[in-house]
């Protein structure tokens, strides 16, 4: 058990935190089974289980937050729900009800509540549902039996430097996903295919890459493991591409900019438009908005310069602080996002 009064909430990490219990759930014989609760990290599964050979895996990324009225709020959870459901059948897997769903999200945090950060704090209490097939398979087909998994841990912001600008590579010579491949699903595959462009970014002292298109080249794609998005003028505009992961915060900042009265593009991004934006981020549960301050192209070393004073774009500020109070109860709920949970 960890000492609570050890935990520095306002400096945390974003990465795995021993909590009390996670949850369980198991298909078999075509159906799902009871929720159980486990107080061990480990799983035990067949050494021939699909999720091991064939990639059968699904995961989701979610946040809960204290709100200034000390309730603890859930973002959004049905949309993460859908979004594992739409993961499920790209791949096969047995599709998880969202009553069910609900249930574990619910449980795993009411369980875990002595972990949930204060609020103020900057943390969160991270979610991360898991859908694996662990059926047995040698041939080259579904599981019969799958088990879905509910984990949590407070986290601070994705990348170090919070809301801050960081600096972005833009590469040529990797591609995150195949058209009309596994792009648009949240699958193990596409961010085993990120590691190695990413990690070279890193040690190249950058915080994360951005991808182009896998067809053409020349269009932007995803912002490693986060959606990319501009702004020009009063226009927000954010790359259309069935290789990209539809992302939930992105399709929040999407209706919070509407009602900002911006208009609001989603299209086909060419490299070349990269030089008339006033603002550019990244986008995604983890880092909510990532301010980017430069793209550098690696295979032409050309750079494309924002945030010049250093500072996150009015912009992109004004969407990350209005989103963020909703998420924390600081503004109205008009939108119906949150679950509260008493």
């Amino acid at each position: 058990m960890e000492n609570m009064e050890n935990i520095d909430w306002g400096n945390l990490p974003f990465g795995y935190f021993k909590t009390d219990y996670n949850v369980r759930c198991y298909w078999r014989n075509g159906e799902w089974g009871n929720l159980e609760i486990s107080s061990s990290e480990i799983i035990n599964i067949h050494i021939a289980a699909t999720c091991l050979h064939y990639g059968q895996e699904s995961f989701e990324g979610m946040k809960a937050f204290t709100g200034k009225d000390g309730k603890i709020r859930v973002f959004r959870w049905e949309e993460n729900a859908k979004r594992m459901q739409n993961s499920a059948n790209g791949i096969m897997m047995a599709e998880i009800p969202l009553d069910l769903f609900k249930e574990a999200i619910v449980t795993v945090i009411k369980l875990n509540k002595k972990y949930m950060p204060p609020y103020g704090k900057g943390a969160s209490l991270y979610i991360r549902p898991l859908l694996i097939g662990t059926g047995p398979q040698v041939g080259v087909k579904p599981a019969n039996e799958y088990m879905f998994l509910v984990f949590v841990g407070p986290v601070g912001p994705y990348f170090k430097e919070g809301f801050k600008p960081v600096n972005i590579q833009l590469v040529h010579d990797f591609d995150r996903a195949a058209p009309q491949g596994t792009g648009h699903i949240k699958v193990g595959g596409n961010y085993a295919a990120s590691l190695k462009p990413g990690t070279r970014a890193h040690d190249e002292g950058f915080a994360s890459v951005l991808f182009l298109d896998s067809k053409e080249n020349n269009y932007i794609d995803e912002a490693g493991p986060a959606n990319f998005f501009g702004i020009k003028g009063n226009t927000y505009i954010t790359p259309a591409s069935d290789t990209i992961l539809p992302s939930i915060t992105n399709m929040s900042l999407r209706t919070l900019a509407k009602d900002m009265g911006m208009t609001v593009e989603q299209r086909q991004v060419p490299i070349e438009e990269l030089a008339e934006f006033d603002e550019v981020g990244a986008c995604g549960t983890a880092a909510v908005i990532s301010p980017i301050k430069k793209i550098v192209e690696r295979k032409t070393a050309k750079v494309y310069d924002y945030c010049k004073d250093g500072k996150a774009g009015p912009v992109s500020t004004k969407l990350y602080k209005k989103l963020r109070a909703i998420q924390e109860g600081e503004e109205t709920d008009k939108y119906g996002w949150n679950l509260i949970i008493e």
